[in-house]
């Protein structure tokens, strides 16, 4: 796909191995709706690039030397003039603990440096649409492993902030937390999957969350949901 108005989708590669960029740069390159704007060695660069060429998805490793994918994405998804821009995790284990940080830092999801090329081309156009990496389970897998043990160190839930929030908000951040889609919450809760929708969306504006991936650790981190349920 491309976008509305025809352009091409703009992505910026970042990982230290130029090889591991050589050969995302192959792959994307033979795809018509994709087009590599920037590559960058560091998170230092990964931030200049994408705001020098504001790209619509970033690719970008979390462990690079000096400064990392976890700092870089927090400082992209904290500039308001990049707010459109998406980062998409790369990452060599599902479970991994800079993952978890990435997610909490604004991430939109995280690929698997061995994905493969239908994949990864798939996962760039669901992210550049605006929607999440949330529908495998082996994302979910890695919410819950970092609401268990992720970077609170142990402390209580934050159940204070979700006061905003009416009772129906409530039940629907605990279904997406659960990884339901719109269509499932609708069934679940007797509504249609349009009305579904603008509770998730009226529930992303409250609690600041740039996309449902930060619902979905907020669902964790504030207690609503819990590992395993």
């Amino acid at each position: 796909m491309t976008h509305a108005d025809g352009r091409r989708i703009r992505v910026v590669l970042a990982d230290d191995q130029p090889v591991v960029r050589a050969g995302f740069r192959a792959l994307l390159d033979l795809t018509d709706d994709l087009a590599v704007v920037a590559e960058a060695p560091d998170g230092d660069r990964a931030v200049e690039a994408v705001r020098t060429t504001r790209p619509d998805v970033v690719l970008m490793d979390i462990r690079m030397p000096g400064t990392d994918g976890l700092e870089a994405t927090r400082r992209i998804a904290a500039d308001p003039d990049l707010t459109g821009v998406r980062v998409l995790v790369l990452t060599t284990y599902e479970v991994d603990a800079y993952v978890f940080r990435a997610l909490r830092a604004g991430a939109a999801g995280f690929l698997l440096k061995d994905i493969d090329a239908p994949e990864l081309r798939a996962a760039i156009r669901t992210v550049a649409a605006g929607h999440s990496l949330l529908a495998a389970s082996v994302t979910r897998r890695v919410i819950e492993e970092f609401a268990r043990l992720g970077p609170t160190g142990g402390a209580a839930p934050e159940e204070h902030r979700l006061a905003v929030l009416t009772d129906r908000e409530r039940e629907v951040l605990a279904l997406v937390g659960a990884g339901l889609t719109n269509q499932e919450i609708g069934a679940r809760l007797l509504m249609s999957p349009l009305t579904a929708k603008t509770h998730v969306s009226r529930t992303m504006t409250k609690l600041g969350a740039r996309d449902r991936v930060q619902l979905v650790v907020l669902a964790y981190e504030t207690g609503l949901v819990r590992p395993g349920t």
